[in-house]
């Protein structure tokens, strides 16, 4: 089971990922500040914009802060209509279209190679549940997905004509600049269809409950939901998670569909009081229950409600107690509980439903310092637990009598679990990848032991995996760590430092970077880029330690090994400094935004994408969504005085100051809530305020768009190509 977090949040990326520090401008005075204040945007689509910088100051801890952008995050948040904040967006909007024209060639021509190594028309492998076959397509050129289903029988092969469509993600999106499924779940009874939407990028969705072969409404519509919804076992009534106006899920309710559909008539079934937990909701792999999980980054708790019956009162597991994480699922065994209670790397324990407390519990499967329980599946006759071993994904298969490992043909990949909706199965589903084989569904036969192929993606233009060589190295840091680096590259580039590289990290939250195939990957690749991921700590890479070896106050951990990852590819000819690209996002912009303070001179070309970069604001302000909830994971400001000035020491925002900078694209979501468009807003206009060399530096606003940026397979495309068009663009030809 995923914890709460991942099921709720992470999409990417996950959340903030920042870091502030002392404000480099402090000798400057508030008349000189005040002298340079406008109320306008000066520049055209041509020239750079220029901010006003309009003095704010605050005080916390008896520190003194300066922050002259302040005014850019709009009072009114989350609705954004300042025409000072909008005038400077659109300003810079228009100066990103302007700089990026001459490349407009470039950039065409990888958006065609990006997209010709999609299927045109694509569709997943076929899954059964409860009496039907069901599956995605993607239909010829279309953004979106199309759904669909048939009856039939489990070991007999669904039929081409027979296939209905249940949801057509093409229609709902119609006219709309954004659009994003967010939930899809039929009942039990094979009737009913419930699915949510989010049409501006808020991540606040919306949720539609119909019959599915009328698509006639069954009630009204659900406003500001997150998650997907969970059905009680009769169908009859279902669970939902709804956000605050802070976007905190905190509530969880229950609509009756026969005696109660409307607004205002649900009942609540769970209240989330503190603000510093997120609530999620999910069925147990039984079927038995609907299991509510609340938690923030370090520590979580679980409840439980029978799924005959979801008016009954909530039942406790095991007490929230600070780090200690917990999730939990029902099979055959009681209830299977995945827990850091004994050491960090996880454990599984059973109990049953009589006896949940944790005095009950009983360890099953045990972990330890090579052996990292990072999740787990319940079928009726077998436990399955992911794992990572020296840092290499395993699975591993346990029954009454025995336990086995997969073997997997490769020595270095990214496995993932596939769709796995039956709880009476004698075969488990996979996803497969590596740096150089595209991803691969496989189903594995749990009593044979056999591996079966069902789909490799495709790429239509052609793809050689013989003329790629992957490798990894361990790279030696500053404290004496070894940070594992994954490459590859085409067999015909040279390794002697002439060759240009794309350095890719994000190292938060636990997130691990998987060594997997990308197709878009190719364009760079084919062009001569060696491309390296940064298994850097504050990832779960190489265990759970790893990731608490990157957070709180040791945060800069992640920076630096970053950096130094990048000085042992110049050591070992992999690259060269002035000639390393590096691209992150969310958290992972923070680390660019970090790195770019630390080592300038090591970066030819800077992507930040959505970046966390106004950390400390960001930590001291908790009426944002996020932020009591991120204390765990960066420190808390308000009433740590240490943790202020350690977050001041690194955060990307306010550590600018009077220098050279690399060539940097920077975006944002106007709608985003998770990095809040201002971050970024702030951080280019004071970074243009203090630069003092003439490298590019552009920035875009998505004005309809939130924390992933355009939806649609092709839209979302077209600014990747935009990426690579500008970090080739001035690698090649630098300013």
């Amino acid at each position: 089971m995923d914890s709460i977090l991942s099921r709720l949040l992470v999409t990417s990326c996950v959340f903030y990922l920042i870091g502030c520090g002392r404000d480099p401008e402090n000798a400057q005075d508030a008349s000189q500040m005040t002298s340079e204040s406008s109320n306008t945007v000066s520049g055209n689509s041509s020239t750079p914009p220029v901010a006003p910088r309009r003095p704010h100051r605050f005080a916390h801890h008896g520190i003194s802060v300066e922050d002259p952008y302040f005014w850019l995050k709009d009072q009114g948040y989350p609705n954004v209509d300042d025409v000072d904040v909008l005038d400077y967006l659109r300003a810079e909007n228009a100066y990103f279209e302007s700089a990026m024209a001459p490349l407009a060639p470039l950039v065409e021509e990888i958006f065609s190679e990006l997209k010709n190594r999609r299927p045109a028309a694509d569709s997943s492998v076929p899954w059964f549940k409860d009496g039907f076959w069901h599956q995605w397509r993607f239909e010829e050129g279309a953004q979106y997905r199309v759904w669909l289903r048939q009856p039939g029988e489990q070991y007999d092969p669904p039929k081409e004509e027979a296939w209905e469509v249940l949801l057509d993600e093409n229609i709902l999106a119609e006219g709309r600049e954004y659009f994003r499924l967010g939930a899809l779940s039929i009942s039990p009874d094979s009737k009913k269809l419930a699915y949510s939407t989010d049409t501006d990028g808020g991540e606040r969705f919306t949720m539609h409950i119909v019959e599915i072969t009328s698509s006639i409404s069954l009630t009204e519509p659900i406003e500001n939901t997150l998650g997907s919804p969970e059905w009680s076992s009769d169908s009859s009534s279902i669970a939902y998670v709804i956000v605050s106006e802070q976007w905190r899920p905190f509530q969880v309710y229950r609509r009756n569909l026969a005696d109660q559909p409307r607004v205002g008539a649900d009942a609540l079934i769970y209240e989330e009081t503190d603000t510093g937990y997120f609530v999620g909701i999910d069925t147990s792999s039984s079927d038995e229950y609907l299991l509510i999980s609340t938690g923030d980054h370090t520590s979580s708790e679980v409840r439980y409600v029978p799924a005959a019956d979801l008016s009954a009162a909530p039942q406790l597991i095991a007490t929230r107690r600070p780090n200690h994480e917990y999730s939990v699922d029902h099979g055959r065994q009681g209830f299977v509980i995945r827990s850091n209670a004994r050491q960090p790397n996880f454990d599984i324990y059973t109990t049953s439903p009589e006896q949940p407390e944790e005095a009950h519990w009983q360890l099953h499967t045990e972990g330890g310092p090579d052996r990292y329980i990072t999740g787990f599946l319940l079928f009726d006759s077998y436990l399955v637990t992911a794992e990572k071993i020296q840092g290499l994904d395993q699975v591993y298969i346990q029954t009454e009598d025995e336990g086995h490992y997969i073997e997997f043909p490769e020595a270095a990949y990214d496995l993932s679990f596939g769709t796995n909706p039956n709880f009476v199965s004698n075969t488990l589903r996979l996803g497969y990848t590596s740096m150089v084989t595209p991803s691969t569904v496989f189903d594995y036969d749990i009593s044979e032991r056999t591996l079966t192929t069902l789909k490799i993606q495709k790429i239509p233009s052609g793809y050689n995996a013989e003329d790629f060589v992957t490798t990894r190295l361990l790279a030696p840091t500053r404290d004496g760590v070894k940070v594992p680096v994954s490459i590859v590259h085409h067999r015909s580039t040279p390794i002697d430092g002439s060759a240009p590289t794309y350095l890719y990290g994000y190292g938060a939250y636990g997130s691990a970077t998987p060594p997997a195939f990308s197709p878009s990957r190719v364009s760079l690749l084919e062009r001569g880029f060696i491309f390296a991921i940064a298994h850097i700590r504050g990832g779960d890479d190489l265990g759970y330690t790893w990731y608490t070896d990157g957070k709180l106050d040791k945060r800069t951990n992640t920076f630096n090994d970053f950096v130094d990852v990048a000085r042992h590819l110049i050591d070992e000819k992999y690259a060269r400094a002035g000639h390393i690209a590096i691209a992150g996002g969310s958290a992972g912009g923070e680390l660019m935004g970090a790195v770019v303070n630390q080592a300038p001179e090591l970066w030819g070309a800077v992507a930040a994408h959505v970046p966390f970069v106004d950390v400390l604001n960001t930590m001291l302000d908790e009426s944002l969504p996020l932020t009591p909830m991120e204390w765990p994971e960066w420190g808390n400001p308000i009433e740590d005085k240490e943790a202020f000035i350690y977050i001041q020491s690194y955060s990307p925002y306010d550590q600018l100051v009077a220098r050279d900078y690399p060539p940097m694209m920077v975006t944002a979501g106007l709608n985003d809530p998770r990095v809040t468009y201002w971050e970024p807003a702030k951080y280019v206009a004071k970074l243009r305020h203090l630069k003092t060399d003439n490298n590019r530096l552009i920035f875009k606003t998505n004005m309809g768009a939130g924390h992933g940026g355009q939806s649609g397979r092709f839209d979302s495309l077209k600014e990747l190509a935009e990426e690579y068009a500008f970090i080739i663009d001035q690698l090649e030809n630098p300013r």
